[in-house]
């Protein structure tokens, strides 16, 4: 299931972030019909991990300065 979401490996972090926050926000609203919620979700999850990764690598390139002294 796509779900609108194979845009996101092109987002940067904050964009996937903003979006992801507004997303929650819509859901906990809870105006939002079920098959609306049920996409919303899946583009939330999907956005959810992109920004994982983002930290993930974020957190590998400090390591990585870090353990030769940079």
């Amino acid at each position: 299931m796509d779900a609108g979401i194979s845009d996101i490996p092109d987002l940067g972090y904050e964009q996937a972030r903003d979006e992801l926050v507004a997303i929650v926000a819509r859901l906990e609203g809870g105006q939002a019909p079920l098959e609306e919620s049920l996409t919303l979700w899946h583009r939330g999850e999907a956005l959810a991990a992109h920004c994982s990764r983002w930290l993930d690598a974020a957190q590998a390139q400090i390591a990585k300065g870090e353990t030769s002294g940079q």
